[in-house]
């Protein structure tokens, strides 16, 4: 790994507390080219993640917030009247960025989130017509409430399909907690000024790095059984499309470079599977009733398959 990005991750690890493994998942999620959503109660951090992770990458970074009355064109752009000119000039929304963040991504209409998407997909947003290219480098981060869903709109499958990770927050434990509660109170918490430690340029170049990472014929064979297994479950009413097989292979690529290695192993891809497949299945009615989990079924399904040697 560079010493550029692992300075990058120490200096994270520094900023946002009691994350260590989302912080990671987050980064290998981005150095891989994949957008994320994240789901996690108010007070998580989840704003501070991202704000922090921009300014160390040191792209542009923009912030939505996401709300009933937002208009497709708030988000992408729209054309406007120069009265001094005579004419009309394209005025460039916050998607035109580097990082994006989507705050509460499911408090909009399904027509505000599908600006947003398709965005995603194609890196590309048409204004009046028009077609304007999005930024080479160019990352969504969605967050949403698990646990708050009146006057929300939650995302269809399809669309939660284009996001590589979906992470869930979870509180701290109890000394960080603790130590970011004494920090906040003593007034010794004082949110320093981050410096970038990477540009676009040296941005571009490990990603660019993380792509010659080696993937082997049997860990390709391993993560497409994971991939093909969750269509034949009978726990599982839909299984994970192809996407989700090259959301696993990027991913791990990435997580096995962020752990100083050139070569993917079945570690890394266990890491990243429940990452990269909890958004992607839907569980049947009866496992719902007896109160499973996604998670749990993805662990079942990873332990019931060998692992490569």
């Amino acid at each position: 790994m560079r010493k550029e990005l692992q300075a990058l991750m120490e200096q994270y690890d520094k900023q946002v507390l009691g994350q260590q493994r989302n912080l990671k998942l987050l980064t290998a999620a981005i150095l891989s080219g994949g957008h994320v959503l994240l789901e996690g109660v108010p007070g998580t951090g989840k704003t501070q993640m991202v704000r922090t992770l921009a300014q160390l990458l040191g792209g542009s970074f923009n912030r939505i917030q996401f709300t009933p009355d937002l208009l497709p064109s708030d988000i992408t752009g729209s054309m406007i009247y120069n009265m001094k000119e005579s004419s009309f000039q394209t005025l460039k929304g916050p998607i035109f960025t580097n990082l994006l963040l989507a705050d509460e991504v499911n408090r909009t209409p399904a027509k505000t989130q599908a600006a947003l998407l398709e965005a995603m997909e194609e890196k590309q947003v048409t204004i009046q017509g028009e077609t304007y290219p999005l930024p080479d480098i160019f990352f969504v981060v969605a967050t949403q409430n698990p646990i708050e869903y009146e006057g929300t709109y939650p995302l269809p499958e399809a669309q939660q399909d284009r996001f590589l990770f979906k992470l869930q927050i979870d509180f701290p434990d109890f000394d960080e907690e603790k130590q970011v509660v004494q920090q906040v109170i003593n007034q010794t918490f004082v949110q320093q000024e981050i410096h970038a430690l990477l540009d676009i340029e040296t941005f571009a170049e490990i990603r660019s790095e993380i792509q010659q990472v080696t993937i082997s014929d049997d860990i390709y064979n391993y993560l497409m059984k994971m991939v093909r297994q969750t269509r034949d479950s009978e726990s599982i009413r839909y299984g994970a499309s192809t996407r989700a097989g090259i959301s696993i292979a990027k991913a791990s690529q990435a997580w096995a470079y962020l752990s100083g290695r050139d070569y993917v192993t079945p570690d890394d891809v266990k890491i990243v599977v429940k990452p990269a497949l909890r958004h992607r299945i839907q569980l049947s009615p009866h496992v719902e009733l007896e109160g499973a989990t996604v998670d749990q079924i993805i662990e079942e399904l990873v332990g019931a398959i060998p692992v490569p040697r």
